[in-house]
C-alpha cells in the first residue's frame, strides 16, 4: 500500500513540477490530437472547479482521509485493496500538497491540473491515481473480497483440527 502511494505521490509532484517550470498558465500543448494535449491550469476547487470558495474544506477532508488510510495499513492483507487504497492516498497526498504548499496561501493553494480530454475536465496524476483507488476498491467491494483478502462468502473458518462447522456452536 505504502509503495503504491509514494509512485502515485511521486509520480504526481514530478509531473507538476514539470508543467509549472517548462509551461505558462493557460498553455495548451497538443499531444495526441484531437484526443490529448496539455493545458495548464490552477485549479482553486474540486472536481470540474466545484467549490472554489470552499478550498480549505477541501484541505481537511484531504488531511482526514489520508489520516484513515494511514492508520487501515496495517488491517489490509489483500494486494488488491493494498493497491486500491495505496493509489487514494497516493493522490490524496499529492494533491493535499497543492493546497498546502502552492498559492495563494497555506490550506488554500490551488492544484496544478494539465490533463487535458475532449469535452471534459482538467486534471492530473493524483486525480487519475484517486479515480483508478476508487474504481478498483468498487470492484472488490462488488467482487466481495475483504481487506483481509477473503471473499465474504466463503463463510466461517473451518477449526485447524477440522472438528466443527466454524460457527462456534457445539
Amino acid at each position: 500500500m505504502i509503495a503504491c502511494a509514494l509512485i502515485a505521490y511521486v509520480a504526481d509532484q514530478l509531473t507538476k513540477w514539470w508543467v509549472v517550470s517548462t509551461m505558462t498558465e493557460g498553455q495548451i500543448t497538443p499531444v495526441l490530437p484531437p484526443l490529448l494535449s496539455w493545458r495548464f491550469f490552477r485549479n482553486p476547487g474540486a472536481a470540474f472547479s466545484i467549490g472554489t470558495d470552499y478550498t480549505w474544506v477541501f484541505t481537511i477532508i484531504m488531511v482526514v482521509v489520508s489520516t484513515a488510510l494511514v492508520l487501515q495499513v496495517r488491517k489490509v492483507a489483500s494486494l488488491g485493496w493494498s493497491v486500491a487504497l495505496g493509489l487514494v492516498l497516493g493522490g490524496a497526498l499529492g494533491n493535499l500538497t497543492d493546497r498546502l504548499l502552492r498559492e495563494p496561501s497555506f490550506g488554500q493553494g490551488h492544484v496544478v491540473d494539465f490533463i487535458a480530454l475532449p469535452n471534459f475536465a482538467i486534471f492530473n496524476i493524483a486525480d487519475s491515481a484517486v479515480v483508478s483507488g476508487v474504481v478498483l476498491i468498487c470492484i472488490l467491494t462488488l467482487r466481495g473480497i475483504g481487506l483481509d483478502g477473503r471473499r465474504t462468502d466463503d463463510g466461517p473458518a473451518v477449526p485447524p483440527d477440522g472438528t466443527g462447522d466454524g460457527s462456534g456452536r457445539s
